[in-house]
Order: C-alpha cells, then structure tokens, then sequence
C-alpha cells in the first residue's frame, strides 16, 4: 500500500505577538484580531424595560403593553427589540442568565457573527444587562384615578323577566365577546359593558346586531379639551334596546305587516328569537321571518307573556293528515303537525312563571274532570307530541283581556278560545333531579354560598332584585335549554364534575327501572334529554364562574 502524505500546511507569524498561525487576510491571531476590531461597538451593553407591577406586564415600545414571564421566549423578544446596533451583526445565540429575581436586573447573554475583513468572520459572546423599572400602564392608571372606561353599551329590554339576557349572556360566552369587557353591571331593565376603548364598544354593539333584534343609538360627553393642539377627551356610550318579543309569546301583528307577510293571521305565536323575530301560525302552520329593521318601522308588543300561561290536560287529540307536516317547531321538535285537539282546564289559573312556577305544585284530580270545568275544541301545531292525558301550556284567549287596538280590530270568529304553545313534563319536574350539565357565567367572582343557592352569575346577582324570582328565571331558562335541540346550539353546555343523582323527596326507582315520584307517577316518556355528545369538559378559565345548575 503507498504512502501518500498530507499536504504540509504552511504557516506564518501574527504581526503582533508572532504566534504561528494559518494565513488570513488580517496575518492576525484570533485574540488580537479581537482586541484590534471589536465587532459589539454601537450595541448598548445597558438598556432597562418597563415594567407594570399592577398588571405584571411589560411595555414593549411604543405603547403596547404585553403579559411574559421571567426568561420566557415572549420577554426575550421584548428585550432583544430595544438593542439598536443589533442589525448590523448576525445574531446566532441568545439567552438569559440567570439572576435573583427581586434584583430589578435582566441579564442576556448574545452571540453574534460579523465579517471584519474579505472571508474573515469574527464571532464574540458578550452580556447585555437590563435594568427593570417600575411603571404604571393606561389601564392601571384610569383605574387609580377611578376612570376605569372609556366606552359604555347600555343594553336593555322593558319586559318582566331575564330570560333574554340569561340567553345573550350565554351567547357572549360562546362567541368570545367579553374579552374585552372591563366590567359588567347589572340594572334594572338590562346590563352595562363598559370598555376601555371606542372600538371594542362598537364591536358589541355589531354583535348583539348580529344575534337579537336590536335599535342602536350613539352619544358623547366632552372630558376635557386642548384649544393648543385641537384634541379633546370623550366618554362614549351606545344605547341598545331590544326588542319586547320572546320565546313563547303571543303576538297580534298589525293588519299591514300580516298582509305584508304573505297575508299571514294576525293572530300568531313567536316561536324564536334571533336577528329577526320567527312567528307562527298555530291554525295553519304558516311561518314568517320580521327582521330588525321592518320590527323597528313599526313595533309593536306581546299581548301575553310566559307569565300568563295557563296548565290544559290533554282529552282527545285528532291528527289532520291532509295537512303537511314541517320542521323546526316550537320546543325544539323535527316536525309540526296540524291536529284537532280537546282540552281542559287543569284545575285553576296557574302561571309558569307565577309564585309556585312548577315547583311541587299538586295536580288535579283527573276523575273530576268534566264535571266542573269547561271542555275547549281547538287546532294545534304540537300534533307531533301531544297524547291524551297530557299537560299543555297555552293562552286563555276567551277569559282574557288584552288592550290592543290590533286585536280589537280582528274578526271574532277568526279568534281561538285556545292557543297551545307548549307541552309540560309535570311529573319529572317535581322530583327536583339535578342535571348532569351546567352552564357558565360572566361573573369573575362568585361567593360559593351565593353560587350554592341558585344564581351566581352577572345576569340576577346584582340590581337589588328578589332571589326568589332570579331563581325562577333561571329554571325557566334552563327548561328551555331542555326542550328547544336548537336553541341549545347556540349555548355551551359543561359537564357536571362528579356523580349525579337524584335530589327531592320524590327520588325512587320502581321494579321495572322506571322513575316513579312519591304517589306512583311515571315520568313522560318523551321528556327532553341533553345527549352526552352535545356536552364539553369543564375547562377552568380565569373569566368565567359556574353558573349553577
């Protein structure tokens, strides 16, 4: 095998301390290359950062202020941000040093390469110390000097219960709309969201747009002005009023709207509630859409409420088959179907939304039925679910008074003695069982007794009002989360964390697996359940609170 030797290197002397070296363009050794030229001249080897101890966040120039922990990426960033001269150098390492962390002192340790002369490039390591100082953000500063907002959205709704904002609140959450939010307060007819900018107010306000039918209306205040440079301070609020429609509700519409509306009945019930008003025609299954805008051209009010619901039983029921059926009914049903149906009162006048609202209230006697109370005829949309036997909410057209000039102007004989809005589960709703699901709440703090008895939320916990009535508020919201499938799409459910079981006196099993109450009573066999897929884990967050169950 031949020997073949390496090519001999030659080597030169450094001119300066006449070490033997490989030949460069400089004929320099490293260490007096860098003592001659030095690469990190015009970068500051002192800098300081701003620091707000209110908030824990940083300034990261000119005027934004960012949340970063202590050697984090974010930070590192934030601090390689204010070097000048690091453009001139190609930066390839840097990272912190570790250092007390009350000291007020950030040290980086920064790696750079430059060429110096033709094919010469230099790398040297060097530190950057920061001196942290403390200082006080906008947000902190309005908030010292009690002027925590800028921008205020004053939404409201004359009607006699929270229904409607238990429903946007759960809205806002769902699409992430309170993130900008400073605060929440609650008065008498709606809430306030008070924000720290213009632009996050009107944001708000294109939401709410965008999901109640909504009239909007702006306004300003004069703070303070500068006749110098012609600038000048504002207070902005928004002023959103919702329409007095909702779920359930009867409504006589003016006789040119109808008309308007493919000649639909005057007399309909309002079956949702979204950026228009979606109303029914019980007698017909006829639908129409009012958006915002035709509503505010021309409002007009409910003639009766939830409130004024009335208990029927259920003695005969005859399917129309010659009419079609249709989807998206009332109470979250595939279907509609038109029927001919028989009723009588279920004992008194009782309200759902009264003083007992469902809790434990005593049934009638169903053996007497007949003998004291009057039998009505009347034709529904709840054909699809209503059996004899059972319990159906709906309007006492024939006892009622309404002072309405729309209704005074309708044909007596095109007026109902009944309309049926809803079916009821009596007998699952007195045993009192909990859910296996929750909702959230705006509220960032909640007593946990406060939150243990009913409410806890921003909607109902403040204002002054009854608890008592905040609690039925709430459990009329959530039977209705139970019994509308597509209002449920637009609410975030939760998984209860634990076991759930039964609560109240009436908890039981019977032989056959089937729920039994106190006096025998089976439960509805078509009672309205929350599938398992349509829940999500209970993540914790910083903004939200348990809105109870």
């Amino acid at each position: 095998m031949e020997f073949i030797p390496a090519p001999a290197v030659l080597r030169v002397l450094c001119a300066d301390c006449g070490t033997a070296i490989e030949p460069n363009g400089a004929n320099l050794c490293v260490p007096c290359l860098r003592n001659t030229i030095d690469i990190t001249e015009g970068i500051p080897k002192q800098a300081s950062v701003s620091f707000c101890r209110n908030c824990e966040r940083f300034l990261s120039p000119p005027s934004q202020w960012i949340p970063a922990r202590l050697e984090s990426s974010e930070l590192l960033a934030l601090c390689l941000k204010k070097l000048k001269g690091l453009s001139k150098v190609r930066l390839t390492d840097a990272h912190f040093i570790w250092t007390e962390p009350h000291s007020k002192r950030l040290r980086i340790s920064l790696t750079v390469q430059k060429e110096v002369l033709t094919s010469t490039i230099l790398e040297q390591t060097f530190e950057i110390e920061y001196l942290v100082q403390h200082g006080q953000c906008q947000d902190c500063s309005r908030l010292a000097a009690k002027n925590t907002w800028k921008a205020m959205v004053q939404v409201r709704q004359k009607v006699h219960h929270k229904r409607t904002f238990l429903f946007l609140e759960q809205l806002i959450l769902k699409y992430g709309a309170q993130k900008d939010t400073v605060s929440v307060k609650e008065v008498k007819d709606g809430l306030d969201f008070f924000y720290a900018s213009r632009n996050h107010a009107i944001k708000m306000v294109e939401f709410l747009a965008s999901v109640v039918p909504v009239r909007s209306k702006a306004s300003e205040q004069l703070l303070s002005a500068d006749t110098h440079s012609n600038t000048a301070n504002f207070k902005y609020t928004y002023s959103v009023e919702i329409a007095p429609i909702c779920k359930d509700d009867l409504v006589c519409l003016p006789l040119k709207l109808a008309r308007s509306l493919s000649n639909i009945s005057p007399l309909v019930v309002c079956t949702r509630v979204g950026s228009s008003v979606v109303v029914l025609d019980p007698a017909t299954l006829q639908q129409a859409d009012v958006p915002a805008q035709v509503f505010w051209r021309g409002p007009f009010e409910s003639l009766a409420t939830v409130s004024d619901l009335v208990e029927f039983t259920v003695l005969d029921v005859d399917i129309d088959r010659k009419q079609p059926h249709r989807g998206g009914g009332a109470g979250g049903k595939k279907k509609l179907l038109m029927a001919d149906v028989q009723v009588a009162l279920s004992g008194a006048f009782r309200s759902s939304g009264g003083k007992s609202n469902g809790y434990d209230e005593e049934m009638m006697d169903f053996e007497s039925l007949g003998e004291t109370t009057q039998i009505y005829h009347t034709r529904t949309h709840l054909g699809a679910i209503l059996q004899p036997g059972d319990t159906v909410l709906g309007y006492h057209i024939t006892l009622s008074n309404f002072n309405s000039p729309e209704y005074a102007a309708l044909k007596t004989d095109r007026i109902p003695d009944v309309i049926l809005v809803k079916k009821m589960y009596p007998n699952r709703r007195k045993k009192s069982r909990a859910r296996p699901w929750q909702l959230k709440s705006m509220a960032k703090e909640v007593d946990e007794e406060e939150s243990g008895k009913g409410r806890g939320g921003v909607v109902g916990r403040m204002g002054g009002r009854d608890q008592k009535k905040v609690d039925e508020d709430y459990e009329l919201f959530l039977r209705d989360l139970e019994e509308d499938e597509e209002m449920r799409k637009d609410v975030n459910l939760y998984k209860v964390k634990g076991d759930v079981t039964m609560r109240g006196p009436g908890a039981g099993k019977s032989g056959h697996g089937m729920d039994v109450d106190e006096e025998g009573g089976e439960d509805e066999a078509d009672f309205p359940k929350v599938k398992l897929d349509e829940l999500l884990e209970d993540f914790d967050e910083m903004t939200l609170g348990n809105g109870g169950t």
